[in-house]
């Protein structure tokens, strides 16, 4: 399995990222996967050149690729106004640009940090419907960790159910057999014949 984690942390070393790697191991160790991370923070400058000339720079396609390639998606962000930082959102928004079915029918677990537990809200009010939008899959439980809950009791519980429900769906994913073309049906009885064969005779 194919797992990318995106990360928008800004400082070094970050909460962000950590969490990120946090739930990357949970879920690899409920099924094997190869994990690449892609730190937003190295490609901010890559990003605006892209929404100015339309074209991204080669680190920006390469992040672009991974993430349309991965079977398994955990994207975090630090809250900033209550809401995703502008570098998360300008990321997704230039993936759409460029492939606007990048993220269907993909599984994706969303996670934030931030300083107070009073910003958890941003899970469902603003990271669930932005990729709900972006039609991928976001598996039930987010994952948000305040500064007080490094270390505390409840994080470790989270994430686990977390990355138990990524590994299932993205396993289900990978797994799920394709439609089959039109071609390959059987010849379709137009209704009208059906019924008149349906009909009394003489």
């Amino acid at each position: 399995m194919r797992l990318v984690v995106v990360s928008a942390g800004l400082s070094v070393p970050s909460s962000t990222r950590l969490l990120g790697d946090r739930l990357a191991a949970a879920t690899a160790a409920q099924a094997p996967a190869d994990v690449q991370v892609v730190e937003l923070r190295d490609l901010a400058v890559e990003i605006a050149h892209n929404f100015t000339n339309g074209f991204p720079g080669r680190a920006l396609a390469g992040a672009f690729d991974a993430v349309a390639g991965a079977d398994g998606l955990i994207v975090v962000t630090p809250v900033f106004s209550a809401s995703y930082s502008g570098l998360f959102k300008s990321f997704f928004d230039a993936l759409s640009v460029s492939d606007p079915e990048a993220l269907a029918g993909k599984p994706v677990l969303i996670a934030a940090t931030g300083g107070t537990a009073r910003h958890s809200l941003v899970l469902d009010h603003a990271l669930r419907p932005l990729f709900s939008y972006l039609k991928a899959v976001v598996v039930p439980t987010g994952v948000y960790a305040a500064s007080e809950d490094w270390g505390a009791e409840g994080l470790d519980g989270r994430v686990e159910r977390a990355a138990g429900e990524l590994a299932a769906l993205t396993a289900g994913a990978a797994t799920a057999r394709p439609l089959p073309r039109r071609d390959s049906f059987e010849e379709v009885t137009p209704f009208e014949e059906r019924l008149a064969a349906l009909r009394p005779t003489g």
